[in-house]
């Protein structure tokens, strides 16, 4: 009896730091994840910070123009102003002689040509005065056939207008005197096509049918024909269409899978981590976990991906061939100790 208990005892000692081990080393891995989402958000932050410097400076930048242009125009309106005031009034020239009233200026300097209009000499010039109550001549030749269409291209007046329909019997046009229409315009129906909705104008809610399986299958379907960015946003859509149905882990996988063909690895491990921890009895755990030391080897955390690795086959000792495989290569890859 006394050797069966010290050898319980002994075995107890020999597990217990195994336990601990593997337990230190999900932590530590939890841990680099966490780590890693947080130097992602600071880094989101830092990138936002500076787009709302860059703005800011824009902001000043076209306040100083505006103002320099305020001031300039400013500056200007008050010279201009300024200018007449400066300019001195030019003495007037006195006339060299007063003529008498009524007579021409020219007949008292005979010989010499007088620079003032005589509208008697020609009375046909432009500016001279005509007797109230007479009209221009009408321009012959040529000149007139040019202005023809000048004076026909203007409209009629209303009185013009009234005439003409007195003499022809007929209303007037509209615009010429007669009546306005006011009514409206009468509605065109059929010509205006219905504007079509752009393609990619369609929320990704919509994509859903509503059958959760049919759904699944189709982000599936992106996965095997390798449109990862397509799947990415189908999963995600299945993921928040069926929160709690029985494909979710296998759409979290399946989500971390389509991460890390991108080389995502970041976004792939924290997939990985959310199925190995929220959902460790769902069959795709084992490979979950196998993929989360994938990930964080690829990240450079080489220590916390041979302990996550190590973890795989003690937290799931039924796990098939392929997935104990799989764990033994990248040990191999990740070169971890034995």
């Amino acid at each position: 009896m006394f050797r069966r208990l010290l050898l319980t005892l002994g075995l107890g000692f020999a597990i217990a730091p195994a336990v601990l081990c593997g337990a230190r080393a999900q932590d530590a891995s939890e841990l680099v994840v966490r780590l890693n989402r947080l130097e992602n958000v600071s880094r989101q932050l830092s990138g936002q910070i500076e787009t709302l410097q860059y703005e800011n400076r824009q902001l000043k930048e076209q306040l100083r123009k505006f103002q320099e242009d305020v001031e300039f125009r400013f500056q200007e309106g008050k010279g201009s102003a300024a200018a007449p005031a400066r300019k001195a009034p030019a003495p007037a020239a006195a006339p060299p002689s007063a003529a008498p009233y009524g007579t021409n200026p020219g007949e008292g300097r005979p010989g010499k040509r007088s620079d003032a209009f005589d509208p008697e000499q020609n009375p046909n010039a432009p500016g001279a005065p005509k007797p109230l109550g007479t009209t221009l001549p009408l321009p012959t030749g040529a000149i007139a056939e040019a202005e023809t269409p000048l004076r026909r291209s203007v409209p009629p007046t209303v009185a013009e207008a009234e005439a003409d329909a007195s003499e022809d019997g007929d209303l007037p046009p509209p615009g010429f005197g007669g009546p306005v229409d006011l009514s409206p315009p009468p509605s065109r129906t059929g010509s205006i096509a219905p504007v079509e909705a752009p393609v990619g104008s369609a929320s990704i809610a919509s994509t859903g049918s509503g059958d959760a399986q049919a759904d699944f299958e189709a982000a599936y379907a992106l996965i095997r024909e390798r449109q990862y960015e397509q799947a990415e946003m189908s999963l995600r859509q299945f993921i928040q269409s069926h929160p709690r149905d029985r494909l979710v882990p296998k759409a979290t996988y399946w989500l971390g899978e389509s991460y890390l063909q991108r080389s995502r690895s970041r976004e792939a491990a924290e997939q990985f981590l959310k199925v190995s921890t929220d959902y460790a009895n769902s069959p795709v755990a084992p490979e979950a976990m196998l993929k989360l030391g994938t990930s964080l080897h690829a990240l450079g955390a080489k220590a916390q991906a041979c302990a996550t690795l190590a973890e795989v086959e003690r937290k799931f000792p039924s796990a098939n061939a392929i997935v104990r495989q799989g764990v033994e290569r990248e040990q191999k890859r990740a070169r971890c100790a034995a």
